[in-house]
């Protein structure tokens, strides 16, 4: 009996396990400050300084200022203005609003992502095989409104629910929005649900501490997968590997 065959519901990451990043955040600061008339700034002065805003505004104003009701435009426009600043860079108020409107936009659109070509032929075959799909990420609502369906991942054809930081007021690790997808998939047992991520610490972990199966995805061939290994994880390249992991007649009950 495959692993497939045990399971009523799969999870998934988004970003770093269907989707990924299309070329650097200087790229898209750079062309928006050009529009501006503005210089080119330093890509990696920029990438750094939006780190630490990025982590800043995360700290104060979490889930992207949701339990303070913040409007995601001032959240980002805060962040955005803090990783010039943190990177060297001060605009006047106008220069400044020509080139947040420019990267706001952008990243609010499906430009700067690209899709990995495994992924909707993975969730497809999923929900043809009767398997609920759930979307669990750290993300604001842009992502299922606007930029998942622009890459072709829709609700009712890609995935069935989705779980986003922004949305619910949660983010991962915290066990709870795993708590959140179990609710959504119809209140299944965890037993019956695995989770598919590319952190340890944001996905392998919580959703196992929920009673969740999971495994992580070793797309970029990052260093940490060695450890991961070692901890006793179950780490696949992609998801064509995991299509055929979970369709394995081999594999044991502790295998996953």
């Amino acid at each position: 009996m495959s692993i497939l065959t045990r399971l009523r519901c799969i999870t998934l990451d988004v970003t770093g396990t269907l989707i990924a990043y299309k070329g650097e955040l200087g790229d898209y600061y750079c062309m928006a400050a050009k529009a501006a008339g503005q210089q080119c700034p330093d890509y990696k002065r920029v990438h750094e300084g939006f780190k630490l805003a990025y982590t800043e505004m995360a700290k104060k104003h979490p889930c992207f200022g949701f339990a303070e009701k913040i409007p995601n435009i001032v959240w980002w426009k805060t962040c955005v203005r803090d990783s010039f600043v943190q990177a060297g860079y001060e605009y006047d108020e106008e220069t400044f609003e020509r080139i947040f409107r420019r990267i706001y936009s952008t990243f609010g659109s499906s430009a700067p992502y690209s899709i990995f070509p495994d992924a909707i032929p993975f969730l497809r075959w999923l929900r043809e095989s009767g398997v609920t799909v759930g979307l669990v990420s750290n993300a604001e609502y842009r992502y299922q409104d606007v930029i998942l369906p622009a890459l072709g991942l829709n609700q009712g054809s890609e995935w069935d629910f989705g779980v986003f930081s922004g949305l619910e007021g949660v983010e991962k690790p915290d066990p709870r929005i795993y708590e959140i997808a179990l609710k959504k998939a119809g209140n299944v047992a965890p037993g019956e649900v695995l989770h598919i991520g590319d952190s340890m610490r944001k996905d392998y972990l919580p959703a196992r501490s929920v009673g969740m199966h999971a495994l992580l995805l070793d797309r970029f061939k990052t260093a940490d997968a060695v450890d991961w290994r070692k901890s006793g994880a179950t780490v696949l390249p992609d998801l064509s590997a995991t299509k055929d992991w979970l369709t394995s007649e081999k594999l044991k009950c502790g295998d996953m």
